[in-house]
């Protein structure tokens, strides 16, 4: 049971991740009655004795059947543009901070504030503590207030990785020399766990990405605390 779980989305913890996954299942509803129809007219032809010795042409039928894929596909295709959208859609932030990807590790700048503030986020490699994910929890997590428009400008020092949050449907690659950028929406407090999902070395699967979401009165005493 516990594997058939594995095989779903995470739960949405921003909008666009919602979006995301109502497309997810939009788009395997059709695939499924697709499936099912194309199931049944194979094997239907596989078990019945019809045949048209005199039959050359069928224009109904081709029509029919160049027609509905057309139909199927506009119905796919108009929720994917608008979810496009959405994802690159500007917005007004109310924080920007920086990420930057090294060998193998990720450093963080908070840009907008007095003095500015930047630490390195490297994986924590002690396991003797109950408290812990094993290959995901880190030593300085990503503090990041909820319900509040956020800009994140992504780049990397040597190579390509790339800064991957399942639950909030955030996927951009740190390019070295490149300033990419996202923006994103936390709608509730809690820990998000996301890794590398670019192939960058020997060590890519152990530079994990941590953020705790958490009410904009805690971000503020932990900006004044650092």
């Amino acid at each position: 049971m516990s594997t058939w779980s594995n095989l779903n989305l995470q739960n949405s913890s921003s909008p666009l991740m919602e979006q995301l996954i109502f497309f997810h299942d939009h788009t395997l509803l059709i695939l499924t009655m697709i499936t099912i129809m194309v199931s049944y007219i194979m094997i239907s032809l596989f078990f019945n004795k019809f045949n048209n010795r005199f039959l050359l042409e069928g224009q109904m039928i081709e029509l029919i059947w160049t027609i509905l894929p057309a139909i199927t596909l506009i119905f796919i295709a108009l929720p994917s543009l608008r979810l496009l959208y959405l994802l690159d859609d500007s917005y007004n932030p109310s924080i920007t901070f920086k990420t930057i990807g090294h060998q193998w590790y990720w450093s963080y700048e908070y840009m907008d504030f007095k003095n500015m503030i930047e630490f390195d986020s490297y994986m924590i490699s002690d396991l003797n503590s109950i408290n812990l994910f094993r290959l995901l929890d880190v030593d300085n997590r990503t503090i990041l207030p909820m319900n509040i428009q956020i800009r994140t400008l992504i780049t990397a020092a040597d190579v390509i990785h790339s800064w991957t949050i399942p639950t909030l449907g955030i996927k951009s690659d740190a390019t070295p020399g490149r300033l990419n950028q996202i923006l994103f929406f936390i709608s509730r407090p809690g820990v998000f766990f996301g890794q590398c999902s670019e192939i960058c070395g020997t060590n890519h699967s152990f530079m994990p990405i941590v953020i705790e979401s958490v009410n904009l009165n805690s971000f503020i005493n932990w900006i004044k605390k650092n």
